[in-house]
């Protein structure tokens, strides 16, 4: 006698009673970029229903996202002041400092991570000091400058910090910056497994992040290595890490599994810029059935390994479950 697997699915109730992986809208993380001014809603091209947003703006976008059950943003400061060293993320007057006052004003059940990293803040694009002589980042003068940064964040009322700058030792250094500050409370989100991608293509349009010169292969994860990515993830473990992070998503499925049988902290995935416009313009050009692709892709994520998704689906998945 054979097995006969497909009596419980013969029925969508009974399909639904033995459904191993679902989601849920307080699995979800959306970002949002706030700009300086006032009344401004920036639409991007390469990402439909993506906006760069005025803090009174993302006030209105914070009551959406409550009244669709979403408590957790991730916020992006797009500075309009730059420099070589990125010293307006240093500043409790920046514009990331006065969005989260301003929502917590408001909102102040609304959980806010503040993404830490200086890409944003420099005039070069890349992701802190500049090491002339490696023509790339200085990692240890890096760190100095994020552990201030996450303590100005947290002192401005951020409820948790999460570094994606992939220097090494970020996370101990932010760690000690919190703990001395008074902010032992505040947990840590690292983008502990950051590949350098090219997924990452619109959200650079959003950002105004592109590097000025090269890339960032010299400290992002090479996407070819396997065992690295893992060890990645948990050296930022044994640094302190709350919560580990695997960044694009869709592609290192494998590198989610892998990190989530070897670590029993809470692990997200990114479901990042290039993953999301491409769903986005197929819907557009009428080639997929969207909303089923959507939930495949994003119930993948889930059965791999991951508990936290961020995306910029977030609100319209909330509008469906």
């Amino acid at each position: 006698m054979f097995r006969r697997l497909k009596r419980t699915r013969l029925k969508a109730p009974m399909r639904e009673l033995v459904r191993e992986t679902r989601l849920h809208k307080q699995d979800f993380i959306y970002p949002l970029f706030v700009i300086e001014g006032q009344n401004v809603k920036n639409e991007i091209p390469s990402m439909p229903d993506v906006f760069q947003l005025s803090v009174d703006n993302i006030l209105k976008e914070c009551e959406e996202l409550l009244n669709l059950g979403i408590y957790h943003i991730l916020l992006f400061g797009l500075p309009s002041h730059k420099d070589s060293c990125g010293s307006e993320a240093l500043s409790d007057k920046s514009i990331i400092p006065q969005a989260i006052k301003a929502i917590k004003k408001h909102f102040p059940q609304m959980i806010i991570t503040l993404d830490l990293c200086f890409c944003e803040y420099t005039d070069h694009g890349h992701c802190g000091i500049l090491d002339k002589n490696l023509n790339s980042v200085d990692n240890d003068a890096t760190l100095e400058i994020l552990g201030q940064q996450a303590l100005v964040l947290a002192s401005c009322g951020g409820d948790m910090i999460a570094p994606s700058a992939m220097m090494d030792g970020m996370v101990s250094t932010i760690r000690t910056y919190l703990d001395k500050g008074g902010f032992s409370h505040i947990p840590i989100m690292s983008y502990s497994t950051k590949f350098a991608s090219g997924y990452y293509g619109p959200f650079r349009d959003v950002a105004n992040s592109a590097p000025s010169f090269g890339d960032r292969n010299s400290y992002q994860q090479d996407s070819a290595n396997r065992r690295e990515a893992i060890l990645e993830s948990l050296t930022d473990e044994a640094e302190g890490a709350d919560i580990l992070m695997v960044k694009p998503a869709l592609a290192y499925l494998d590198i989610v599994r892998d990190i989530r049988d070897r670590t029993l902290l809470p692990l997200a995935v990114y479901n990042v810029s290039g993953e999301y416009a491409m769903l986005k313009h197929a819907q557009k050009a009428n080639l997929i059935d969207y909303e089923r692709v959507l939930f495949e892709t994003l119930t993948g994520f889930k059965r791999a390994g991951a508990d936290i998704i961020i995306s910029y689906h977030t609100k319209e998945i909330a509008k469906l479950l």
